[in-house]
């Protein structure tokens, strides 16, 4: 009788683990701009919503929208520039540029969909339009490669993994950890990605794609002596994605 229930169990784990991968095979397709293909299980009108919907929240956590109007207004000039300017401007996504009041947090990042962000702790020590083009481009490329929903589609397939796992043979806790160690390698590669769309984005529009090495800099000197090593990190060390960087501007030049 025990023997039954456990060969029972074993199968509905398997049918879940079978169902898991069947729903990521068909969920995959070639971004038409990267050329890379992707898990994804959203549509673009679906990442637009997500993002306008977690939008006044992300805003919230970082002390609300900066009141400069000056500083905003160069946020949007340069942002809509890198738009208008490149393949950006051919997809569906609805870009927003915003200025965070946050003064602590050296940081700017995207949400599905167009919605971009940067805090004042960053944008103050930017030196230059280009170093600003070089954070907004990185950060547009993170919309346009579609990350957010690869991301989601990869939680979503390593979440039912888990659970056909656990159904199984109790091993959800192992599964579980594969996935998030396959996560944290993905968004490392998003952010190279990232990098290299940045500076094919900013020679579009006429900016120096040598100032966003001058925003790997800034980074790293935020970072300070203890930052972590590249392996525990979701982002590349600063000094690796200036190597990429220096061949991304290599390349586009060349081509």
């Amino acid at each position: 009788m025990r023997g039954s229930k456990l060969k029972i169990r074993l199968l509905i784990g398997l049918a879940i683990v079978a169902f898991a991968y069947f729903k990521k095979c068909s969920s995959q397709e070639e971004n038409p701009y990267t050329k890379r293909v992707q898990t994804i299980n959203m549509s673009s009108d679906e990442e637009i919503a997500i993002g306008l919907q977690s939008a006044p929240q992300m805003a919230q956590q970082h002390g609300g929208l900066d009141p400069d109007s000056k500083a905003q207004a160069l946020v949007d000039y340069v942002g809509k520039k890198l738009v208008d300017n490149s393949m950006a401007r051919e997809t569906p996504y609805k870009y927003e540029f915003h200025l965070l009041a946050d003064r602590q947090t050296i940081n700017a990042f995207a949400l599905p969909g167009g919605q971009i962000f940067i805090t004042r702790a960053l944008f103050s020590k930017l030196q230059t339009e280009d170093q600003l083009a070089g954070v907004l481009g990185h950060e547009i490329g993170h919309v346009l490669g579609r990350h957010s929903a690869e991301r989601i589609a990869e939680s979503d397939f390593w979440r039912t993994v888990s659970t056909g796992a656990s159904v199984g043979a109790d091993m959800g806790g192992l599964i579980g950890g594969i996935g998030q160690t396959t996560l944290l390698k993905n968004g490392r590669g998003d952010e190279l990605e990232s990098d290299k769309l940045g500076v094919r984005f900013m020679m579009r529009a006429g900016y120096e794609p040598e100032e966003m090495i001058g925003v790997m800099k800034i980074l790293k000197a935020a970072a300070g002596p203890n930052r972590v090593p590249e392996f525990q990190s979701s982002h590349p060390d600063p000094e690796n994605r200036i190597e990429k960087i220096k061949e991304a501007i290599r390349e586009y030049r060349g081509s």
